[in-house]
């Protein structure tokens, strides 16, 4: 998963753990790890949403300022289908060990 350069620290830091995706399918699974720039981010939970469930709140849980900020970066492409991913972050050295097992 590719998150915006503005919310790029906060997502390492644990401050953002959610994002809004625009998809033509599910492009994410449940328990999956993806590479980030310093880690990767391990899915926690993957929901189909519609477009009123995206509220200030959940702006703002995802990182950015408000409703209209998200849709500005989220809605691009042809996807119509809305997903809510909740994710946490594995730093680089936690990521390594767990892969050592």
């Amino acid at each position: 998963m590719v998150f915006s350069k503005r919310i790029r620290d906060r997502v390492r830091n644990g401050e953002v753990t959610c994002s809004v995706r625009f998809w033509t399918c599910q492009r994410v699974r449940i328990g999956a790890r993806y590479r980030v720039e310093d880690g990767e981010i391990e899915i926690d939970s993957v929901q189909p949403i519609g477009l009123p469930d995206i509220t200030p709140m959940l702006a703002r849980e995802s990182g950015f300022l408000g409703v209209l900020d998200l849709l500005k970066v989220a809605k691009h492409g042809q996807g119509e289908r809305i997903y809510l991913i909740r994710f946490h972050f594995i730093p680089p050295s936690t990521s390594a060990r767990q892969k050592d097992r």
